[in-house]
């Protein structure tokens, strides 16, 4: 175990996380919400520090990234634990448990950089789980990745406090965060979260810079109505979000939500027509086999800039140097 970072020593050897809005005071022996932090003698550990489940290397569309570097591959990386309790999560099998219930390999930080530079990989990722709960990790190796010469990526909920959350998007590149959607009643519901921390994340990763791109998950029944779509879309143009890539991804039933059908077509549609209606630049339609709906499209001229088939990105000649060639409009996003 490491002794995590953003705590704060209480008495009675109690500790109070401060990682994320849930803030957890912990008694001796306690471990948070997250799984990954315990209270030991009035200290707080991580137990998800260079333990991670999953190693994998994926296209970047998968993230899915659309704007950052497409066709590239990066370096996935996950630990056990996560700080919510999505109703419908994919990955409930890693996300949902401690880092002690599962199997683990020990890959240091040096061990991850190491793995991306013997195979030529261009980024590590923080993902599959909530690389928020094993903070530390990712910062020790975000740290090293860019003095190595590598980019980093985060996957994640965005529930996180602000103070751990500045230093972090100092050594962060590009991230996707999940919007699960605009109705705090949804996240208590169906998350165990709160929206807006969540909002505050978005507004953080926007002034440091970060490459930022947004999935909606939307779920028949939950968070498909119209005024869920124009609220979310609204505030997110209205606070410098227009040209931030935005992905309204299908729902399949999973885990504890196996009493919702897959999302319509017709409601991916809807949303991507209410995105672009109320000015968000680029809207992709997620998880809709034989769709066209992940093609980039040029926002001024409508021209065809990167089709998309699975996660492949094919460069159409329309595009170059970050220009529509057509009518010169430049296309936000990170391309070399």
């Amino acid at each position: 175990m490491k002794e995590a970072r953003y705590y704060t020593p209480l008495a009675d050897k109690k500790v109070k996380c401060d990682l994320c809005p849930h803030n957890c005071v912990l008694k001796d022996g306690q471990t948070g919400i997250c799984r990954t932090r315990r209270n030991e003698n009035g200290k707080l550990y991580t137990l998800a520090y260079a333990n991670p489940c999953a190693i994998n290397l994926d296209p970047v569309e998968k993230k899915p990234l659309f704007h950052f570097l497409p066709g590239h591959t990066t370096l996935s990386i996950a630990t056990a634990g996560c700080n919510l309790r999505c109703l419908h999560c994919q990955n409930a099998t890693i996300s949902q448990v401690s880092p002690e219930e599962v199997v683990n390999m020990p890959y240091d930080p040096i061990d991850v950089v190491k793995v991306a530079k013997k195979n030529n990989i261009l980024s590590i990722s923080y993902t599959y789980t909530e690389p928020i709960v094993f903070y530390e990790y990712v910062l020790d190796t975000a740290k090293l990745a860019r003095k190595n010469g590598l980019k980093n990526i985060i996957v994640s909920a965005g529930y996180i406090n602000p103070e751990p959350l500045q230093e972090l998007s100092q050594y962060i590149d590009a991230a996707n965060i999940d919007l699960k959607s605009f109705d705090d009643n949804h996240y208590r519901k169906v998350n165990s979260a709160r929206l807006e921390p969540v909002l505050q994340t978005l507004k953080i990763l926007k002034q440091n810079n970060v490459w930022l791109e947004i999935t909606n998950l939307i779920i028949p029944g939950y968070n498909d109505s119209d005024e869920n779509f124009e609220k979310m879309t609204q505030w997110l143009a209205q606070n410098g979000f227009a040209d931030t890539p935005l992905h309204f991804s299908r729902f399949y039933p999973t885990y504890k939500l196996n009493d919702a059908p897959p999302t319509p077509v017709e409601t991916i549609e809807r949303a991507v027509e209410i995105a672009r209606k109320n000015g968000i630049l680029y809207v992709y339609g997620g998880n809709i086999a034989g769709h066209n709906s992940e093609n980039t499209y040029c926002p001024q001229c409508g021209k065809v800039l990167i089709e998309r088939t699975g996660f492949i990105s094919t460069i159409k000649k329309t595009f170059k140097d970050g220009k529509c060639t057509k009518c010169g409009k430049e296309i936000a996003g990170v391309w070399e």
